[in-house]
């Protein structure tokens, strides 16, 4: 039986129909990954190149664990928003160090400065390495002596190299009780914690009781690992928040963001202009304003001029070559770098970490716009 002339008219347009529809959901794929890339806003340079799909240009970074809560939250806040998957592996500023000098990661990342030696090797294996700053933080000086409350307790730059150099060994010794009238310090041992790994927190540290004690400079010195005269060491923060917390009269040093995740007690250190500070997120801002800051951001801000700053703060740096060997890595590196420094940054108070000043965001993005593949910038305004 044959079928009317208008079924044979309508049923042809129907299939068209539908084979349009299908071709139309099967686009959607495609429009997703041309967005994977931040585009639009004004934090982002004009010309950013093409987009990349996240699933084959994922990045992997690793170092230190000084600024690791805020990156996890950069990185998920950025996949979310963009669909790109950064990994990062808090291992560390020495060893992220040496992971990016042997290439087996996109990026790395340090509290500390790198040493010629360091730099000299990065420079030989990728050619020239940046130092790109990404935020700061303060390094807070924890103790365990019941019944004293977080913020009782001072100290001057001076007297803190002493008890670390083993020279102060009691908590009533005089030089500390003449610094704490009213506060009744026990007749305790101090126990002094330190980091056993290298780390960059220890780079800060050390570099602040150098500034201060000629002592310290001359028998310790500055390094991210240092010949400890005394007593006990532990790993990563975790590991000297624990030998605190387990041996009264203990003293050590962790980053402020995790001392007041655990409920640390902080002691207020002595800044250079006799004011005693506690760390904190406006005292850490306060340690890199008023200073020169160069091109390169290889700037140490300890025992800062800055009468409100907290003498112990530092930036940490994301470290990433000049010349980078894969486009799409490349270019997915430099725009996350430059969200990091603009949009990023509201991420860094809630965490306890200093936000970057307009100056030293200045000179960051003038590190990212360096950043090129054969010769030619990845990104430009």
């Amino acid at each position: 039986m044959s079928l009317p002339k208008t079924k044979c008219i309508i049923l042809p347009i129907m299939i068209l129909l539908l084979v349009s529809l299908l071709a139309g959901c099967g686009s959607t794929g495609s429009t997703t990954n041309n967005t994977a890339s931040p585009s639009g806003s004004t934090s982002t340079p004009l010309n950013t190149g093409s987009t990349v799909s996240n699933q084959q240009d994922a990045l992997t970074g690793a170092g230190a664990t000084f600024p690791q809560p805020l990156y996890t939250k950069w990185f998920d806040v950025y996949n979310k928003t963009y669909g790109i998957k950064i990994n990062y592996q808090g291992i560390g500023s020495g060893a992220g160090i040496q992971q990016i000098t042997l290439g087996s990661v996109d990026f790395g990342a340090s509290d500390a400065l790198l040493s010629s030696d360091q730099e000299n090797a990065a420079v030989a294996a990728f050619g020239p390495i940046l130092q790109i700053p990404m935020t700061s933080g303060a390094v807070a000086i924890i103790y365990n002596l019941p019944g004293i409350s977080s913020g009782q307790l001072k100290l001057t730059g001076e007297v803190l190299a002493n008890i670390y150099l083993k020279k102060i060994l009691k908590w009533n010794d005089p030089t500390i009780t003449v610094l704490n009238p009213g506060v009744n310090l026990p007749n305790l041992a101090i126990t002094v914690v330190h980091r056993s790994d290298g780390s960059g927190t220890t780079f800060i540290f050390t570099n602040y009781l150098s500034k201060i004690s000629n002592e310290w400079y001359t028998k310790v010195g500055n390094a991210t690992a240092v010949a400890w005269i005394g007593d006990i060491g532990g790993p990563l923060s975790a590991g000297v928040a624990g030998q605190v917390q387990q041996s009264a009269g203990a003293i050590g040093y962790v980053e402020l963001a995790y001392a007041i995740q655990n409920n640390l007690p902080l002691i207020a250190m002595q800044n250079s202009s006799g004011n005693y500070i506690l760390p904190s997120v406006d005292s850490t801002n306060k340690a890199s304003e008023g200073i020169a800051l160069p091109d390169d951001m290889k700037i140490m801000i300890t025992n800062s001029p800055n009468p409100d700053a907290y003498p112990i703060a530092g930036f940490t740096w994301i470290l990433a070559y000049v010349n980078q060997s894969n486009q799409a890595k490349g270019l997915i590196l430099a725009k996350a770098l430059w969200w990091a420094i603009h949009d990023g940054q509201q991420y860094c108070a809630p965490l306890y970490y200093g936000s970057l000043s307009p100056d030293a965001v200045l000179k960051a993005e003038n590190e990212i716009l360096s950043m090129n593949y054969q010769g030619k910038p990845l990104i430009t305004r």
